[in-house]
């Protein structure tokens, strides 16, 4: 199934994981076009990798995709997806806690922006515990991160997350 459409796949990406490159890579099967959002998050602790190095860990984890593009953005989602005209927000949900913020960033969306849909994803079963922090704190503290985060970025991530020990 592709559909004729454009979708926004937002989210913060630091660093990008393997679920994420699940929830982009099922979403560019089913969709014709897939902007890849990755957004600052003022709400989460300090990112670890700046927006133009995620862009690159994306670009790089994604490069066998061709309808993805990678951009970076500010400000409220809803308004980007009405200047990009796109009608649907894709994202990607591990556990209950992930549903219960996600249901509420949707209807806020859909308050902001009313032509506005959100299409969830459930992560697939060996990603469900995954999460950039997860990532974060595992290499901080010397673990293997190898099987959380693509290969292809694998070692830029782990030398960036050991030295901010």
């Amino acid at each position: 199934m592709n559909l004729e459409t454009t979708v926004i796949c937002p989210g913060s990406f630091d660093p990008v994981t393997l679920g994420h490159i699940d929830i982009i890579s099922r979403a560019s099967k089913m969709f014709s076009h897939v902007i890849v959002a990755v957004l600052s998050n003022p709400a989460k602790e300090k990112s670890s990798f700046s927006i133009d190095e995620r862009i690159n860990l994306l670009v790089k984890s994604t490069k066998n995709l061709d309808n993805i593009e990678i951009v970076s953005f500010d400000g409220l989602l809803a308004e980007y997806a009405k200047e990009r005209k796109v009608t649907a927000i894709v994202k990607g949900l591990r556990a209950v806690s992930d549903f219960e913020y996600e249901f509420q960033m949707s209807l806020t969306n859909k308050k902001l922006n009313p032509d506005l849909e959100t299409i969830f994803l459930t992560a697939e079963a060996n990603y469900m515990y995954l999460s950039s922090s997860m990532v974060k704190q595992v290499a901080s503290l010397g673990g293997d991160i190898k099987g959380f985060v693509p290969d292809c970025v694998l070692d830029e991530i782990v030398e960036r997350l050991s030295t901010n020990r």
